[in-house]
């Protein structure tokens, strides 16, 4: 007697709740709202940022003071595809995949070289 009560029960509490498309958006709703705020506070920015250092890269010129993956600060020499030829003192160079180059390293410094 007592399961039949509680299977009755349990069958029950779907039957009031929200139906139709209205609820099944309702529904979703928390769900769609976290996606949006992880897109705008995590992903977005992931992506601009990872845009801006591809542009960076591609834009690389001879002469440029640059910071390697592996933290050490160079200037370019020579250009030949993705190897890049840094200076990391004078008479001491190293050949660094284009992809390993982690930034400038005066980028502003290096801005006021190009514009003049």
């Amino acid at each position: 007697m007592f399961f039949d009560s509680v299977a009755h029960a349990m069958g029950a509490a779907g039957q009031g709740g929200a139906q139709g498309p209205a609820g099944q958006l309702g529904a979703f709703l928390p769900l769609i709202l976290m996606f949006a705020i992880f897109y705008f506070l995590l992903i977005r920015p992931q992506q601009k940022k990872a845009k801006q250092h591809k542009e960076m890269l591609a834009n690389l010129q001879k002469g440029d003071r640059v910071l390697t993956g592996g933290g050490l600060y160079g200037r370019i020499t020579s250009l030949d595809g993705d190897e890049l030829t840094v200076e990391l003192a004078e008479g001491f160079s190293v050949k660094v995949d284009r992809g390993y180059i982690a930034g400038l390293a005066n980028p502003v410094k290096n801005q006021d070289k190009k514009a003049k």
